[in-house]
């Protein structure tokens, strides 16, 4: 079923291109504010320093499995002074991703995104999903 829009002011996320399109798409259904890598061509194979840059123009806080990468783009980015809207990290033990868990991985964002509906909710931080045990 789907819910009223969130506020414009509410937490944007940006799917890395791992994540099923699918996922972005239902969160919208459910009026989230949700896209994904593969949605957008400009985005398809920027490199993690400049698609955290780019993703804090937009105010969109990045869904990944990358840790390594991404947390070295995030020191970093600390280091610079810059700013950034905040990374979701998701590991394949704690939240496996294939095609039977899309809907696994729509309900725990959408779960996270009712609790932290403020847009700067993770600036220049990160958390590890899902935040409590499935």
């Amino acid at each position: 079923m789907a819910r009223a829009a969130s506020s414009p002011r509410g937490l944007k996320l940006l799917l890395d291109e791992h994540y099923s399109p699918q996922i972005a798409a239902r969160l919208r259904e459910r009026g989230h504010d949700a896209i994904s890598v593969k949605e957008r061509a400009d985005l398809i194979e920027v490199p993690d320093d400049d698609l955290l840059s780019l993703m804090a123009l937009e105010r969109r806080v990045i869904v990944t499995e990358n840790w390594g990468d991404f947390r070295r783009a995030m020191l970093r980015a600390t280091e610079s002074g810059a700013l950034h809207s905040g990374v979701l990290f998701t590991s394949r033990k704690r939240l496996p991703r294939s095609r039977n868990t899309i809907g696994l991985y729509v309900e725990v964002l959408d779960e996270f995104l009712r609790r932290h509906p403020h847009d700067d909710a993770l600036q220049n931080t990160h958390r590890w999903l899902p935040e409590t045990p499935l």
